[in-house]
Formats: C-alpha cells, structure tokens, sequence
C-alpha cells in the first residue's frame, strides 16, 4: 500500500454515519420522555424547555399532527407535525419527546427547534389549546 492508499481522516464514511446514531440511541435510552404513540388525542402535553412552555395537543397520531402553542414561533394555537427529538445535527428520534433533547417540530414548510426540553407532563383540559 503506498500512501495515497492508505485512509486519510480516520474511520470510513460508514463509521462517520454511524456515530451520530449510535450517539443519540444510547441517549435516548437513557432519557425520560414521551411516545405520541402512546397519547389519546385528547391529551395535552406540558412541555418545558430552557426559554419556553409549550402546551401540545395530539390531532393525528399516525401523521404526527400536533396543535402547539408557546414561545415565539407559536404565540396563537398552531397546527404542526412533532418530528420527534434531537441532539442537534441530523439524527432525530422519530415521534419522541426527550428530556434533555431539543424537540424537532415542522410547520407551513419551515422546521423549528427548540432548546432542550427540561420536561414533560400529562396536563388534563385538552379545551385549553382549542
């Protein structure tokens, strides 16, 4: 092998993918959070981040369809699918919300992350949000 044939940069792109993955499965194993699977569409969800309350309520669990409310991008009650949780980057856990993750949301074309959530709480009053 000379040297130019020889790997420059350390693990192959496999490894590089893989990394980011590995990472946020492991963490998410080992944080609390909340499944949308697991909601009934009239829960509510008090979610805390750093720099904001969010009040979210199931509307369609299949297509991830939430209406959320809270912070800047949600001062009025809005429609929006819950991608799921993130440690930044690319990797996100899928219709999860973690504590200690910043949640993913997506509305009218635009993707808004949070600051990490520092919790989650079953409310009851789904009528707060509608």
């Amino acid at each position: 092998m000379t040297t130019s044939d020889r790997p420059v940069g350390g693990p192959g792109p496999a490894r590089l993918v893989a990394q980011p993955l590995d990472r946020i499965a492991a963490a998410a194993a080992a944080a609390e959070g909340v499944r949308l699977a697991d909601l009934a569409p009239s829960d509510v969800l008090e979610v805390r981040t750093r720099n904001t309350c969010y009040l979210i309520s199931t509307l369609g669990l299949r297509d991830a369809r939430v209406l959320v409310m809270g912070g800047t991008f949600f001062p009025l009650p809005g429609e929006a699918q819950l991608v799921g949780s993130t440690l930044g980057g690319s990797a996100v856990k899928l219709g999860w919300i973690g504590r200690g993750f910043c949640l993913e949301l997506f509305q009218d074309g635009h993707r808004v992350v949070t600051t990490r959530v520092r919790g989650v709480r079953l409310i009851a009053g789904a009528d707060r949000l509608h």
